[in-house]
């Protein structure tokens, strides 16, 4: 009962920052540049961590949650928007 209801909330918290990794994304660059390929991205991690969390017993929630929140941010970080503003600031 424990390991599924660990699955559950591994799998709200990565539907929660993909969505709003999304709605960011959709609010900054509009319709015509969204970053499928990233949200892609997102998405096929998200499932490989939460499928590695329900074959492994012995990883921890928070290890996994950790990974997925550090791994959003690598994938966000090579966004275009990302990217222009740090070209921005070191400028």
């Amino acid at each position: 009962m424990k390991k599924m209801i660990q699955t559950t909330l591994l799998t709200a918290f990565v539907v929660l920052v993909t969505a709003s990794f999304s709605y960011a994304e959709f609010s900054v660059t509009g319709n015509s540049n969204f970053p499928f390929f990233h949200l892609g991205c997102l998405v096929v991690g998200g499932l490989i961590i939460i499928s590695l969390k329900r074959k492994y017993s012995k990883l921890y929630l928070s290890e996994a949650i950790g990974s997925f929140a550090l791994y959003t941010l690598m994938v966000s970080i090579f966004t275009a928007p990302v990217v222009d503003a740090l070209k921005n600031l070191i400028n």
